[in-house]
């Protein structure tokens, strides 16, 4: 199935980066903007309290979901924000290795940020993304 998203890497910049630089998709594609995936149960209570990298398990399971719905899958995803609910790099990083390994090979331009607060009660973990297809 060809795929709309390309990464673009760049040999001016550090290949520390464990992502792509850059992307794009092409304009007849479709773009899909999601919600931030966060780490809920389907009751709506937040799953794995006080553990990032569950958080972050679960937030990808729901963003493959939502993507499911979308009619698009991890593959189809342009870029992401993985913003983790902490002052310590410990906590982003151990968020960042659970979406890195989910990814896997297709490593989309990703921001990383720790920030004061999310919006669910005991939320560590959310993940925004944009997704590109190509309709049949």
């Amino acid at each position: 199935m060809p795929r709309a998203v390309t990464l673009i890497r760049s040999a001016s910049l550090s290949d520390v980066a464990e992502y792509a630089y850059a992307a794009t998709a092409p304009a007849e594609s479709r773009l899909i903007f999601l919600a931030g995936s966060s780490p809920l149960a389907e009751d709506g209570s937040t799953v794995a309290v006080g553990d990032v990298a569950g958080q972050a398990a679960k937030s990808v399971e729901n963003l493959r979901t939502a993507l499911k719905d979308a009619g698009a899958d991890l593959q189809d995803v342009i870029s992401t924000r993985v913003l983790v609910a902490s002052d310590r790099q410990a906590d982003l990083v151990a968020a960042w290795e659970v979406v890195r390994d989910a990814f896997g090979a297709h490593d989309v331009p990703s921001t990383l940020m720790g920030v004061t607060v999310l919006g669910y009660d005991d939320q560590l973990v959310e993940i925004e993304a944009v997704a590109a297809v190509l309709d049949a």
